[in-house]
């Protein structure tokens, strides 16, 4: 079982994100906000996809008219994008449940008005109006003045950028926020993502590889740092970044949900480090990569092969196929990555050979029995 992090409760519309409740499922809607018909139509068939909230970017008086016939049309629970204008925030909150707002933006509008009366006027508002908020830091729009204190370090300034507006609205008493912190770099999102929760670890983080790209690609390297990071307790809500065309926009949601379940599951295609000393099996979801059925049903026989050993922490990862086989496994103690005729049995980054799949099994327990036997202290 994997430990959460102990996030406080965010109430978003008739969802609740922290505090131990199941991780909420995201999405946004590409369609133009003031084609009410399309906006509204799109913000629908996301829900129906399984997405808790629906984020709609406004930008304008005319998409803010918009977004009050698109809430008539829909019952999603709509986040607002407030984009560049931060004063839209007062006409839309009433038509939200959520209100997300950029630092980086925040601080080029208005500039002669300090940051903190930004953020207590957007604190007011929402809290009028019902609605949470979510501190939304994007690696690519930091405030210059972090970018110059963190000059070599751009995921601290991230990290500081997203502690220094908690403690903004924490100062006038609203604590009915998420944060996210986003990249394009996956390896940028986990250590961002690492660094804010150990320094906040009561405010619920938003997870997200901002312009993941094309599906696949998109969807593996978004859940990378989703599996490193849901693993260690880390995230309470997910999006699924895609380059999609709009009909095709619930697809982010379904891949979403397929992330969370398959780590429930145990199915990863990374090596997460689970904090705990017990045995760990992870196994990638089944793809038309695959290059032999088998692969599932071997990763069955692993689990159930090595329940002697769940008290020793060894981690084995079943990988199946040669894209993610040769790479996925080096962090792994015992990996085995599936081909049509063998599987390719690794001891860490070493391969110690091309096994036929009638045998592995009898030469993973010997390798296991070997670990056990070098890791137990002699009498």
């Amino acid at each position: 079982m994997i430990q959460r992090n102990p996030t406080r409760s965010v109430r978003v519309g008739a969802v609740r994100v922290g505090a131990g409740h199941p991780v909420v499922v995201q999405s946004m809607c590409a369609t133009p906000t003031r084609d009410v018909e399309a906006t509204s139509a799109q913000a629908e068939a996301l829900r129906e996809a399984g997405a808790g909230i629906v984020r709609i970017a406004v930008d304008s008086r005319k998409e803010v008219e918009a977004l009050g016939e698109i809430r008539q049309r829909t019952s999603a629970n709509l986040s607002v994008d407030l984009q560049e204008s931060y004063r839209l925030a007062a006409p839309v909150a009433r038509h939200v449940d959520k209100i997300r707002y950029n630092p980086g933006h925040l601080w080029h509008h208005e500039k002669s008005r300090p940051v903190e009366d930004k953020v207590r006027f957007l604190a007011d508002v929402a809290g009028e109006n019902d609605c949470a908020m979510r501190i939304g830091v994007n690696c690519g729009s930091i405030d210059p003045r972090h970018q110059d204190r963190f000059r070599d370090d751009p995921v601290g300034a991230m990290v500081q950028s997203a502690a220094e507006h908690c403690e903004m609205l924490d100062a006038v008493g609203f604590t009915r926020y998420v944060v996210s912190l986003k990249d394009s770099d996956p390896a940028q999102v986990i250590e961002g993502n690492r660094r804010f929760a150990e320094l906040r670890p009561d405010v619920p983080l938003h997870l997200g590889v901002t312009e993941a790209g094309l599906p696949p690609e998109g969807i593996i390297k978004t859940r990378i740092a989703f599996e490193q990071l849901l693993s260690r307790g880390i995230g309470d809500t997910i999006r699924v970044s895609l380059t999609l065309p709009n009909p095709r926009k619930p697809e982010e949601v379904r891949a979403g949900h397929q992330i969370l379940d398959d780590i429930a599951s145990g199915r990863f295609r990374s090596v997460p480090e689970f904090p705990n000393d017990r045995l760990n099996i992870i196994s990638c979801p089944s793809c038309s990569r695959v290059e032999n059925e088998k692969f599932v049903e071997l990763a069955e026989e692993v689990r159930d092969l090595t329940r002697y050993a769940q008290d020793h922490a060894i981690t084995i990862a079943v990988m199946g196929c040669r894209v993610n086989g040769p790479g996925e496994t080096d962090d792994a103690d015992l990996g085995l990555w599936c081909g049509p005729a063998f599987v390719n049995l690794k001891r860490g980054p070493r391969t110690l050979g091309a096994v036929p799949y009638d045998e592995i099994l009898t030469r993973l327990k010997t390798e296991v029995d070997n670990l056990i036997a070098a890791r137990t202290p002699r009498p």
